[in-house]
């Protein structure tokens, strides 16, 4: 049995690997969204024609008031990317939350029954992994119109498969496991031995994933806004401000960079950080 120091250090130096710049990347937007209201010069969604596609603050004709510059109606862009900043984490929470919930609770299922339970859920995984995320969107924008609520209920569906299969694949190596035949034994029931058993084996790996899949949620999400089915406007988020701005890239290139980096630096600090805890938390991993 290594000694409680051996195990300190080991802590320790994980720790200090965490990958710093993902971090404080991380931290400003999460913070930036969280305190949109309070630190946004202007309203994201009111702005005046006369001050259409001014220039950032840096550059020959532009105002102080507006440090990223302008839209073509005259809004701000920096208070647009930070109000855009809280629908990606509201979208990203939502989203995890109803995608894990069911895949989780799907492949608990599929892992500890087996026989024809399994068969069933791995065919709908299946099918759901066949179906374009795109033109499915479409046709439900179509059909029941677009709104924040759709969004976050198909950007769920689009997620269980993942956890369904992972959670699945743990099961079925934690079920065989001899604290489980004990718990057996002892005659725990069914569901207790699923959700107080083997769920807490497969904490890690939703951690895991749920990070590394907050940045493909961002990018989806953003796609979608892109092609406008995603949140409804006025509501600013990044995907429907790099639209905004397509149309005028070579002359206000603004519109669409500046949330375009954002978008680009989140998703590369969630993969980053994604990396990073699925090494830390894995208990396989020898560090030395």
């Amino acid at each position: 049995m290594a000694p409680p120091m051996a195990g300190k250090a080991t802590r320790w130096r994980r720790i200090r690997s965490l990958p710093l710049a993902p971090v404080v990347v991380l931290g400003v937007v999460v913070l930036s969204g969280l305190l949109a209201d309070l630190i946004a010069p202007h309203d994201p969604t009111l702005g005046n024609l006369r001050d259409h596609y001014l220039p950032p603050a840096w550059i020959e004709g532009g105002s102080p008031r507006f440090l990223l510059g302008t839209d073509a109606l005259g809004r701000d862009i920096l208070s647009r990317i930070l109000h855009g900043a809280r629908v990606s984490i509201i979208v990203v929470t939502l989203a995890i939350a109803v995608g894990g919930t069911v895949g989780t609770f799907a492949g608990l299922l599929a892992g500890h029954f087996g026989r024809w339970v399994d068969e069933v859920m791995m065919r709908l995984v299946d099918v759901q992994l066949s179906l374009p995320t795109v033109l499915v969107t479409l046709v439900l924008v179509v059909v029941f119109g677009s709104s924040f609520e759709l969004l976050i209920l198909i950007i769920g569906l689009w997620l269980w498969p993942t956890y369904a299969r992972l959670v699945r694949g743990e099961i079925l190596r934690i079920r065989t496991l001899d604290y489980i035949a004990l718990a057996r034994v002892a005659g725990a029931s069914t569901w207790r031995i699923m959700f107080v058993h083997e769920l807490p084996g497969v904490v890690n790996t939703l951690i895991v994933v749920a990070t590394l899949q907050a940045g493909w949620v961002i990018l989806l999400e953003g796609s979608l806004s892109f092609l406008g089915v995603g949140v409804p406007p006025p509501q600013p988020t990044w995907g429907s401000m790099i639209a905004e701005g397509r149309a005028v890239v070579q002359s206000a290139w603004w519109v669409s960079l500046f949330p375009g980096l954002v978008m680009l630096f989140t998703v590369l600090s969630l993969n980053l950080l994604g990396d990073w805890l699925r090494d830390t938390l894995d208990p396989r991993r020898v560090v030395v």
